[in-house]
């Protein structure tokens, strides 16, 4: 007994020829280049425009050297004993250089170097 799908007959079945799927799949071969390129642009307007409207949203702190900031605590700089209540910013510390665009370098009051690097998105100006 033959199967049922082996047997039915198909439009796309009947008129497959060998000749015309090769050059079918040269010309697709062809394209795939293009194809790429294509999608690439495609890729790169979708994250300008990302971007953009990402951008259009934030707003950045402006903080420069010797300004006081609040310091997020975070889950590995939290103490033991705190809890649910307690403060989520500790400070004030002082900012004593910047690295880069938002990456700044701490001290605290007594001029001791805070161990890493902060990011401007875990700090806050501390108003006296």
């Amino acid at each position: 007994m033959v199967p049922v799908e082996v047997g039915s007959r198909s439009l796309r079945r009947d008129r497959y020829t060998e000749e015309v799927a090769e050059v079918n799949q040269r010309l697709y071969l062809d394209l795939l280049e293009e194809t790429r390129q294509n999608s690439q642009l495609r890729l790169a307007a979708y994250q300008q425009r990302t971007a953009r409207y990402y951008n259009k949203k934030v707003k950045g702190q402006l903080l420069k050297v010797g300004d006081l900031v609040l310091r997020k605590v975070m889950p590995n700089t939290k103490k033991p004993h705190h809890r649910v209540f307690e403060a989520n910013w500790e400070g004030p510390y002082k900012i004593k250089a910047i690295l880069w665009k938002d990456t700044y370098q701490l001290e605290d009051m007594e001029g001791k170097l805070v161990p890493r690097t902060w990011n401007a998105e875990h700090l806050r100006k501390y108003y006296q």
